[in-house]
């Protein structure tokens, strides 16, 4: 995806709004969905195509950096990557890039020479994106199969009441810091070798904010933001696997000077089944069964994950055989179809015979014979053949 114009894969150009990406990526994954063209292997290549666009045309940090760099990860490579420079090596992670090497980080480059950092998280006006918070919620293996909606509680940053986030006391006035005229940045200029160069920093008598406060708020100390514990409703969707992570836009610690706010991410646990494993979409059950079904057939009740369903074992079943029940398994959290559920039957040897029962099958074994037991019978026949 990072060679395409993804702009044009969703029909669009570089200027749509959000409103318009939103559109854009309903109507036409709506059109290419799956399940309206089963077995096509180019709606299904084009849906894929459609979300992996909107994936990154609806994160604003992933947009910034494709906007600006060609790719929504720039140390992937890509027109405008970073992979060009020497010297310099680092990761992405979510707050933005994080280099080290010979020449120290880069973000100190930027701030040096342009006034911000690399990573596109600083806005033109000093906003910042807000950090996003992390949690983790237990659900049970059904749950997780179904789909449910769960209230989750999270401490975040909230605008403070008392002050309604100014961060003064009521009844004083913010004032304009003077030095940076309410920017938060400070812009310098140095005669070097290299030309007369602009230097940017934050403004060191305001922190960057902008603006004085005289006579901080009582409650939140000047910061305009207090802790405050916020009910969530959070949809899990039906098929979600243990450790997958739901992420929620917006709902993470607010933004600063406008900057949008962080997200909330949910890791998801879930709890193992007394009877099934899981594996992808395809659920898995060991079911034991007697002698005597497994050799003349018979009709079992096997579990399924929210009801019970009758199976016709076939007469001469070998212990270990594995069965297929078709559309048993675990919906696709992407609405790609339905996993199966397969199980294997283990005969089950009895134990603490009574006299009378050990009789029975003696007489049993005398009636069958060697030859009616195919495999036994054609082991000791190679191992025959071996040792002559």
């Amino acid at each position: 995806m990072a060679q395409q114009d993804l702009y044009a894969v969703l029909g669009l150009t570089k200027t749509a709004s959000e409103d318009e990406i939103k559109k854009a990526y309903r109507k036409l994954a709506k059109q290419y969905h799956p399940d309206l063209h089963p077995g096509d292997k180019e709606a299904e290549a084009k849906f894929k195509e459609i979300n992996e666009a909107y994936e990154v045309l609806s994160d604003p940090q992933k947009k910034a950096n494709y906007d600006q760099f060609g790719t929504a990860d720039p140390m992937n490579g890509g027109a405008g990557g970073f992979n060009g420079f020497s010297g310099f090596s680092g990761g992405f992670n979510g707050s933005g890039f994080e280099f080290t090497g010979g020449f120290g980080g880069i973000n100190d480059i930027f701030e040096e020479f342009f006034g911000g950092g690399a990573s596109g998280s600083r806005g033109a006006n000093g906003s910042t994106r807000g950090a996003n918070i992390s949690m983790a919620v237990e659900i049970s293996f059904e749950e997780a199969a179904q789909g449910l909606t769960k209230e989750v509680e999270v401490e975040r940053l909230v605008n403070c009441d008392t002050c309604k986030g100014t961060g003064a006391k009521p009844g004083t006035n913010v004032k304009t810091c003077k030095t940076c005229n309410g920017t938060g940045r400070v812009t310098t200029y140095q005669n070097t070798i290299l030309g007369r160069i602009q230097t940017s920093k934050t403004c060191q008598v305001c922190g960057g904010d902008g603006n004085i406060i005289d006579t901080p708020c009582p409650t939140c100390h000047g910061k305009k933001l207090v802790k405050k514990r916020v009910k969530l409703d959070i949809k899990i969707p039906a098929g979600i696997d243990n450790n997958q992570t739901i992420s929620l836009r917006g709902q993470g610690q607010p933004g600063s000077k406008g900057g949008p706010d962080g997200d909330l991410r949910i890791l998801v646990r879930v709890r193992p089944h007394k009877l099934f494993r899981r594996e992808g979409n395809d659920l898995f059950c060991d079911i034991p069964i007697t002698f005597s079904q497994a050799a003349i057939g018979a009709s079992i009740e096997v579990p399924t994950l929210f009801e019970r369903v009758k199976f016709d074992l076939p007469e001469g079943t070998q212990s270990g055989t594995k069965f297929r029940l078709k559309g048993k398994g675990i919906k696709d959290v992407n609405g790609y179809g339905v996993g199966d559920l397969y199980i294997t039957v283990n005969v089950e040897v009895p134990k603490h015979l009574n006299a009378k029962q050990k009789e029975a099958l003696n007489k049993f074994a005398e009636e069958c014979g060697e030859d009616t037991y195919e495999g036994r019978k054609n082991f000791f026949d190679t191992m025959k053949e071996l040792f002559k």
